[in-house]
C-alpha cells in the first residue's frame, strides 16, 4: 500500500468491521517531507486491493495526530455510538504546544467520517515524549487495557478503563537494559497460546527502538 502523493510513515488502527479492513497511517497531507502528522485512512476487503478514502484525522491548532490504535467498541461501553450502532473509535497522541496527550475519536458510519471527543485528552501527564497507545478488550476483567509508551524514559505504561474515557493508572514496566536506544516507542501486547502445551498462554509486549 502506498498513498497517492505526498509522506506516509507508520500504520496505525489496524481494524476489521463489517467486511472491511481499515488501514490509517501517518500522513502529511500537503508535502513529500514528514510533518503535518495526520492520519491517512484507506479501506479493503482482501488486503491486496485498497479504495483511499478522505484524511480520518487532520492536525489542528499546531496538534499532530502521532500513532495509536483503534477498536471497535462492540458493546458501545464508550456511550459514543448506540448497542445497535457501535462506535469506531481511535485512539491517538495528540502532539503539539510541548507536550504529548492520549485521544478519542470516533466514528458512526463505518469510518468514513470521524469525530473528535470532546473530552479529549483522556490522558495527560503534561509529558512530552508519551505516545502511541494501542489499545484491545480484555474479556475476563471486562475491561479495555491501554499501554503506551514514556518515550525518553524508556519505559511504557498500562492503564485500564471500562468506557474509554477515564483511565486508571496499573503500572509501569521499564527502562530495562537494552543498550543505546534513544527511545522506546510503538508498543504492543498480546496473549500467545504455548507450544504443545494446551491451555496455557504467555503475555508478550514488544516495542520499538525509536530512531
Amino acid at each position: 500500500f502506498t498513498p497517492k502523493k505526498n509522506w506516509m510513515n507508520y500504520p496505525n488502527g489496524l481494524v476489521h468491521y463489517q467486511g472491511e479492513y481499515h488501514l490509517f497511517f501517518q500522513y502529511n497531507p500537503y508535502a513529500e517531507v514528514w510533518g503535518h502528522m495526520s492520519w491517512g485512512h484507506a479501506v479493503s476487503r482482501d488486503l491486496v486491493h485498497w479504495e483511499h478514502l478522505p484524511v480520518a484525522l487532520r492536525e489542528h491548532n499546531g496538534t499532530m495526530i502521532f500513532s495509536g490504535s483503534a477498536v471497535v467498541d462492540s458493546n458501545n461501553t464508550s456511550g459514543l455510538g448506540t448497542k445497535a450502532r457501535p462506535p469506531l473509535i481511535a485512539i491517538y497522541t495528540g502532539s503539539g504546544h510541548g507536550r504529548q496527550t492520549q485521544n478519542l475519536a470516533y466514528s458512526l458510519d463505518r469510518g468514513q467520517t470521524w469525530t473528535k471527543y470532546k473530552g479529549n485528552p483522556v490522558i495527560d501527564i503534561h509529558a512530552k515524549d508519551f505516545r502511541d497507545p494501542k489499545v484491545f478488550w480484555y474479556g475476563p476483567a471486562q475491561e479495555w487495557v491501554m499501554v503506551v509508551s514514556l518515550a525518553s524514559q524508556k519505559r511504557v505504561r498500562f492503564y485500564a478503563s471500562k468506557n474509554l474515557r477515564k483511565w486508571t493508572f496499573l503500572s509501569d514496566f521499564g527502562p530495562a537494559s537494552v543498550q543505546n536506544p534513544p527511545n522506546w516507542e510503538c508498543p504492543d501486547l498480546y496473549e500467545l497460546p504455548v507450544f504443545n502445551d494446551p491451555g496455557s498462554s504467555r503475555w508478550v509486549l514488544v516495542l520499538g527502538l525509536g530512531n
